[in-house]
């Protein structure tokens, strides 16, 4: 009797079990915690603790950007998580699709309304 559980023609089920979910993962979580730590010196060093100090930090578009960069880490993060949730719990392969891409559309409109809140005027 074969071993499928080893070599090239190994049988894999389930979540992307692979080493780029696993370090896009970390990546994106790094760049969070980069974020909130600027976000916690900003704060800290922060002599104005007016809505006018937080919306001069929010203007300046270096952070701006970086907010953006930050929050599409957030959602590929959640992707890869609830991607890999979807895939381990739910047998049924219509149902699967079905909450993958309903979990897609919702991070790409949350995607959108991030731009349109650090953007509008």
């Amino acid at each position: 009797m074969a071993d499928n559980n080893i070599g090239p023609k190994r049988l894999v089920v389930g979540a992307h079990y692979g080493l780029r979910d696993w370090l896009a993962q970390r990546v994106t979580a790094i760049v969070m915690v980069a974020y909130v730590a600027i976000l916690l010196i900003s704060f800290l060093t922060a002599q104005n603790f007016s809505y006018e100090g937080w919306a001069g930090l929010f203007a300046q578009q270096w952070f701006k950007l970086f907010s953006l960069v930050t929050f599409l880490a957030l959602f590929y993060h959640a992707w890869v998580g609830v991607r890999d949730i979807w895939m381990d719990y739910v047998k049924s392969a219509g149902l699967r699709l079905t909450l993958q891409i309903a979990t897609m559309l919702w991070l790409i409109a949350c995607a959108g309304w991030t731009v349109q809140i650090l953007w509008s005027v």
